[in-house]
């Protein structure tokens, strides 16, 4: 496996993925799935604003995706960015996503991003473990904000400070 930026070529199997994730589970809370021209908008959108998305890949094809862009439009949030990070159902276990967050951390560090920003349903304890293992610590939890799946759905943001330099 290795992990690269996406391409085009790559927005089939992408949307699949994403798709699998609306479905299928709460780690997206829409309800809706996409086509492959709405994930070339957003990969083309996420392209212009210099925000990365990269893909992990082997001889089957993409295996998972991560991205990050601006956690809210303010520019006092400027130095904060959320993240997503999807894994292909049949991958799921293999250390794939963990692969892709420290990806995108090292690129938001190289950036010089202060923070970064996980949305997780408090239900996905798997996710959760994943992000404080990479040293992400819970800083927020609201109850019943979004529903799926005819359910409330309570939502855990989690954050990641990675760095410790003043305010620029």
């Amino acid at each position: 496996m290795h992990i690269r930026d996406a391409e085009i070529s790559d927005l089939e199997t992408i949307t699949a993925i994403h798709n699998d994730a609306v479905l299928h589970t709460t780690a997206i809370w829409n309800e809706d799935p996409v086509d492959v021209d709405d994930r070339a908008a957003w990969l083309a959108d996420r392209t212009r604003l210099g925000f990365p998305v990269v893909v992990a890949v082997d001889e089957t094809g993409v295996l998972g995706y991560a991205s990050f862009a601006q956690w809210r439009p303010h520019s006092g949030y400027r130095h904060t960015v959320e993240h997503s990070v999807y894994v292909r159902g049949d991958q799921r276990g293999r250390g794939i996503g963990k692969a892709l967050m420290a990806e995108i951390i090292e690129r938001a560090r190289a950036r010089g991003i202060h923070a970064m920003i996980a949305g997780v349903d408090a239900d996905n304890a798997g996710s959760i473990a994943l992000h404080e293992r990479l040293g992400f610590a819970e800083v927020g939890r609201m109850p019943q904000v979004g529903a799926k799946f005819g359910r409330w759905l309570d939502l855990t943001f989690l954050q990641l400070t990675l760095d410790d330099r003043p305010v620029p």
